[in-house]
């Protein structure tokens, strides 16, 4: 890419990521065609739609279409534990539903983002209260199907919740699950589950109730639009001093973002189904009125200011006036990217693996850097490469296609100068 230029226009945001995945793996549940709308055309969402097709369901549409339609009636008789997607952690999403239709699954450790470690054994904790039974790494479900489970975690998990909503869907009976995540995400499978005939209170709460029902019909709905790419978009027109706007239909989420904004001296704006921020921000850090405390923000599970925004918000920082700390309560590798942003130029601080200071203003430059597998600090190493005159280069740039599609395209439309490499592509 060459940066240094502004972004100007507007975008429509894309269905949200981490809704389509839990979303589409629900449909094993349903005894009726499911239709989904909103579908982002991304890697993840394809790999399971692959991966349903080759159960034996009948798959109607693409994700490039914006629509699928996913009628899983009739599976195979059996399937190949080999052929579970790879390379992503909502792989783990599919086994409530695996076990649901075919009564036994092997676990593998699920793979995703290097943001350190992720456990599986909450889930497979899950699933034995649920009914199942674990011998050596094979899962197995009696004919009698799920039961009813009252739970509490030990941390409110979005893949734990939704492998809860699904299994406590086809339950019988009614399931509680205290200390549940929250996120937009989870809304809208609950909104799903609920579409396909179960009962449940407390949606967008940390307590769930789940009336289960067997069989659950099909559905029609819709992903909501995803706030990480809306977020992600502003934060772009900010740091390259350019006017951006996208549409934006989930604006009740968007309190906290803002305030956050505020924190680097940009101002969101929102009107009907849409949202922007002005050219030329200010990007200074707000001092905060306690004179001895440095100005933070914080990372942690709904409805805190989402872990997946702090690399952005990070990339934002090295544009400021002032500094600012960076507390991610949730990964222990999520900072560990730095010294390539360093390689930009910016300055910036480990205090531990959860904690980082930025330190602004410093003079930046063009850099060929290496992206972890973190989409998010990919996305922010890109930011600041954007920002900068001259030519960037993003090595191992491929996460970005895990997050948002046509996103370089998008970009494109805004004025920026960026592709990919033949080695990338």
């Amino acid at each position: 890419m060459n940066g240094g230029r502004e972004l100007h226009g507007k975008i429509a945001p894309s269905g949200n990521k981490n809704s389509i995945l839990p979303m589409l793996c629900a449909s094993l549940f349903a005894s009726e065609p499911v239709t989904i709308h909103n579908v982002p055309d991304i890697t993840d969402a394809r790999k399971i739609v692959a991966f349903l097709e080759s159960l034996g369901a009948r798959i109607e549409g693409t994700c490039h279409s914006g629509t699928v339609r996913i009628d899983a009636r009739n599976l195979a008789a059996h399937f190949d534990p080999a052929s579970l997607p790879s390379g992503m952690r909502s792989s783990v999403l599919l086994l409530p539903g695996l076990l649901f239709r075919f009564g036994h699954v092997m676990l593998a450790e699920a793979k995703g983002c290097f943001l350190g470690s992720r456990e599986i054994d909450p889930h497979i904790a899950l699933f034995v209260a649920g009914g199942a039974t674990l011998n050596g790494s094979e899962l197995s479900l009696p004919s009698t199907g799920f039961q009813a489970v009252d739970l509490w975690p030990d941390y409110a998990s979005v893949t734990l919740t939704e492998n809860f909503l699904m299994m406590a869907a086809a339950a019988k009976g009614t399931s509680v699950l205290r200390n549940s995540a929250s996120e937009p995400h989870v809304q809208d499978l609950c909104r799903m589950l609920a579409a396909m005939g179960c009962e449940i209170q407390g949606t967008g709460t940390n307590v769930l109730t789940v009336e289960g029902r067997n069989p659950l019909h099909g559905a029609e709905v819709t992903v909501s639009d995803d706030h990480h790419e809306i977020f992600t978009f502003l934060a772009l027109g900010a740091i390259c001093g350019g006017a951006v706007a996208t549409g934006n239909a989930v604006q009740h989420h968007f309190p906290l973002i803002d305030r956050c904004f505020l924190k680097m001296g940009v101002t969101i704006e929102h009107s009907a189904g849409e949202s922007s921020v002005a050219a030329k921000q200010a990007l200074e850090v707000e001092r905060p009125f306690t004179a001895n405390m440095m100005q933070k923000i914080e990372g942690a599970p709904w409805p805190y200011f989402p872990v997946d925004l702090l690399p952005p918000m990070m990339a934002l920082a090295t544009r400021c006036s002032g500094e600012i700390l960076f507390w991610n309560k949730v990964y222990e590798g999520a900072f560990f990217w730095l010294p390539e942003m360093a390689k930009f130029g910016a300055l910036s601080f480990l205090a531990d693996p959860h904690r980082a200071i930025v330190f602004g203003k410093r003079p930046l430059h063009a850099a060929a850097v290496e992206a972890p597998y973190i989409i998010r600090a990919a996305i922010s190493l890109m930011m600041i490469a954007l920002s900068v005159p001259g030519r960037s280069v993003i090595h191992n740039a491929d996460p970005i296609r895990r997050a948002h599609p046509q996103f370089i395209e998008k970009l494109r439309s805004l004025g920026a100068d960026i592709s990919w490499s033949e080695a990338e592509a």
